[in-house]
């Protein structure tokens, strides 16, 4: 699947599978002295409000669900040129009403902000964007997500010759508490692998067959559009 610059909304794969994919290098990447770092964590991470990654300094996004099938993809990308645009583009035009606009206001005041998805109805949707906008960030973002071949090799590595499977996995919500701990015993790789932290965040992940939707913390009552 091909990402175009800058990015449309189709050029995403559906909600559950991206997070089906970055929960997985999520889970794997999982390590106890990471988890109580709040705001100051980097790396690629879940938690109660969703997905998270951040290099702390060329990149960093959120993928969160917003109940009944919805989620908000948001975020920067060094290559983005969207808040850099003249006359300025409104990231938040046509957003429906249940987006965390308090939250993504406050990004957008900060010039911390340089795209917003959203998902809803089986489809993702963006802001208009004018006809010279060169690029908005979702291909340098995303892609690691979306490409195959940059998700085994990259974002998978750590896995080895077992990341296709848990790929397969992870996108069938079949991922098992005891294909980690095989992986984590199996030996196979030299990664440092932190098993009771990759336990937790499988949990909130909801990536095994008794989980319908992840199991984040309640989605707040919707913003006021103002």
């Amino acid at each position: 699947m091909a990402i175009h610059h800058p990015g449309r909304p189709e050029d995403l794969p559906a909600a559950d599978v991206l997070w089906s994919r970055w929960a997985l290098v999520a889970v794997l990447r999982a390590h106890t002295e990471d988890e109580g770092r709040g705001g100051h964590r980097t790396g690629t991470w879940i938690d109660g409000e969703g997905l998270h990654l951040d290099d702390s300094g060329c990149t960093w996004w959120t993928l969160a669900p917003r109940g009944e099938g919805r989620f908000v993809l948001y975020g920067e990308d060094e290559s983005s040129s969207v808040k850099w645009h003249e006359p300025p583009v409104d990231m938040l035009a046509q957003g429906p009403e249940w987006l965390p606009y308090e939250e993504l206001r406050d990004y957008l005041e900060g010039q911390q902000l340089g795209c917003v998805y959203w998902y809803e109805n089986g489809s993702w949707a963006r802001a208009p964007y004018p006809e010279d906008l060169e690029d908005d960030g979702l291909e340098c973002g995303m892609g690691r997500y979306v490409h195959d071949k940059e998700l085994l090799s990259w974002e998978l590595d750590t896995a080895g010759p077992a990341a296709a499977e848990l790929l397969a996995a992870a996108e069938g919500r079949r991922l098992t508490p005891q294909a980690l701990e095989e992986l984590v015993h199996g030996g196979g790789t030299s990664y440092r692998w932190d098993l009771p932290a990759m336990l937790r965040a499988l949990a909130l992940a909801g990536l095994s067959a008794r989980a319908a939707e992840p199991d984040l913390a309640p989605d707040p009552a919707p913003d006021p559009v103002v």
